[in-house]
């Protein structure tokens, strides 16, 4: 049977702009430089941005940069209510969901990438929309000597955004 005009079902389906996960909620928690946790408990990766990995027990490092990088997440959004915008995948092999994090109408995962607190990292099918300008924003960084890019000696490299 067909939607009708006034059956609420049909006007939530039309409606709902994506059903991988909330629109908006609220940070409890920066697991490390690209991965928060909502205050339902669910993760969040941030698309497209790899950060360096922080240490999670005590027999671990970071990796250089991972700490740094996670601090400034958490200076960005720990207690605040993101927004998210969500791609092609929902979720990666980890059950976090994937999304674009903004606050206040800002994209923190570009905003990351411009302090130099990560690398892009695209997983098709998701990021084809920004892979180009995140590429780029990446290399300025990486000309600037910021963030990672100062501190850890290392130099981009090329950008798949195929």
């Amino acid at each position: 049977m067909g939607c009708l005009a006034l059956n609420p079902a049909c006007i939530i389906e039309e409606t709902a702009p994506n059903s991988c996960g909330p629109a908006s909620a609220k940070v409890v928690e920066v697991l490390d430089g690209d991965t928060v946790v909502f205050e339902t408990g669910e993760q969040v990766r941030y698309l497209l941005i790899d950060a360096p990995e922080v240490a999670h027990s005590t027999n671990e490092e970071s990796d250089c940069y991972g700490d740094e990088a996670a601090a400034q997440n958490r200076l960005l959004v720990a207690g605040k209510t993101v927004d998210l915008e969500y791609d092609v995948e929902c979720d990666d092999r980890f059950n976090r969901l994937l999304a674009y994090v903004y606050l206040d109408g800002r994209m923190i995962n570009r905003t990351l990438l411009e302090r130099g607190h990560g690398r892009v990292l695209r997983v098709a099918p998701n990021g084809a929309g920004h892979c180009a300008e995140f590429a780029a924003i990446q290399q300025d960084a990486a000309d600037a000597g910021v963030g990672l890019w100062g501190m850890c000696g290392e130099s981009p490299g090329a950008v798949n955004c195929d």
